[in-house]
């Protein structure tokens, strides 16, 4: 019964990661994309918040609640994966700009797939990752999907306007079924945490990360400071649980740490969409 849970769990997080991006594609132009890449200040923040800043919050974070180092690991693994393919759906209701968003979504995953392989192996001594073990799952769940939902909107407009809403309800159910065999999968290791400090350490650290983003984003536009903050609060799950998933005999702790940030980066993520919506003139 594990196997095939664990089988579903793999499936649904395809799902909901390559769903999230491919109907994002679907109502965005090519230009538009290209638009919002332009944006050398807005990628610059991008760059500063989502790589400097959030692991310097997750060292900070893992040094001060004293961490094991297995939980430790899988803070500060989030910590350099930024952004989450449902970010769309976030700035989508934030009513955030969508070219942003886009142009947020493929900074992250360039940067991730160049530094992460590097970076690993400094900050965390015996766990190296070879880049194509990051840069697979990013290039499968993240670039392309988004890029065949353009290229289909480009070519064929009127089949992307009556997949649009299947798309939409099919993710969402993917996600409804992510969160529950995460639930059922490690439902015990998130109970053995509790008294690890670790939940505590996350939260704060979702916490601060949307604080400061939003914070940096003062100057910016509502719509792209909402993408912004909105994109450095989420996390890439697949990307970060790809260096553990490389070395054989990882501490599953580290796991645990990692899929515990997949509700409450929701929770944050989607709180914070609600309130910046109703602040948006």
């Amino acid at each position: 019964m594990t196997g095939l849970a664990e089988v579903l769990l793999q499936v649904s997080l395809v799902i909901f990661m390559g769903g999230s991006l491919f109907g994002m594609g679907l109502a965005l132009p090519v230009r538009d994309a290209l638009t919002g890449l332009a944006d050398v200040r807005f990628g610059l923040l991008v760059l500063l918040l989502g790589f400097v800043v959030s692991p310097a919050v997750a060292f900070a974070l893992a040094w001060l609640f004293r961490l094991d180092d297995a939980y430790a690991t899988g803070l500060v693994l989030l910590g350099m994966a930024p952004c989450a393919p449902f970010l769309s759906t976030a700035v989508e209701r934030a009513g955030g700009d969508r070219t942003r968003c886009a142009a947020l979504l493929l900074i992250a995953a360039a940067a991730t797939i160049l530094l992460l392989p590097v970076a690993v192996p400094v900050v965390i001594p015996g766990l190296a990752v070879d880049a194509w073990s990051i840069a697979q799952p990013l290039l499968l769940l993240v670039v392309l999907p988004l890029g065949a939902g353009m290229m289909l909107l480009r070519v064929a407009p009127g089949v992307a306007a009556w997949l649009a809403p299947l798309t939409k309800r099919i993710t969402g159910a993917a996600t409804a079924v992510l969160l529950l065999l995460c639930a059922v999968l490690y439902g015990e290791g998130f109970l053995d945490a509790i008294g690890t400090r670790a939940i505590a350490a996350q939260v704060l650290f979702f916490a601060l990360l949307t604080g400061i983003a939003y914070a940096f984003g003062a100057r910016l536009p509502p719509e792209y400071r909402s993408v912004l903050t909105l994109g450095i609060t989420t996390r890439n799950v697949g990307a970060a649980l790809a260096p553990l998933f490389a070395v054989a005999g990882s501490d599953e702790r580290s796991v645990v740490m990692i899929v515990l940030g997949v509700p409450l980066q929701m929770i944050f993520a989607y709180g914070a969409a609600r309130r910046m919506s109703a602040r948006k003139p």
